[in-house]
């Protein structure tokens, strides 16, 4: 059986990184595909600032056990170095610290583990 981390990470390229992670929670969500990536547009690609990934992972939380939002972001960050899209991608001065696909594969593996 493959991972929803795997199956986020595959999504990425035909989706944005929010819709990738946000459609394959959709049990969790209570939502559509369609919803999903309607729900996902804004957060994509930085456009919220953080990692699209990580918004809607947070989007799952909110579902499930909204008090691990804060533990999500913590875990994320130490593995990363940020939570923020333009840091990540390296788009501030600095290095590139996580690739697109990188960041849908860590939030979904993250968020599998505070899901329990």
């Amino acid at each position: 059986m493959e991972s929803r981390a795997q199956t986020a990470k595959e999504k990425f390229g035909k989706m944005s990184c929010a819709a990738a992670v946000l459609t394959s929670y959709l049990d969790e969500v209570g939502m559509n595909e369609y919803e999903a990536k309607m729900a996902a547009m804004p957060m994509a690609g930085g456009r919220m600032g953080k990692c699209g990934a990580i918004l809607a992972a947070e989007e799952v939380l909110k579902a499930q056990a909204p008090e691990k939002i804060e533990q999500l972001e913590k875990l994320f960050e130490e593995k990363n170095g940020s939570i923020m899209c333009n840091e990540l991608k390296g788009r501030t001065g600095g290095p590139m610290l996580r690739s697109c696909p990188g960041c849908v594969e860590d939030a979904c593996v993250f968020l599998e583990k505070l899901l329990g």
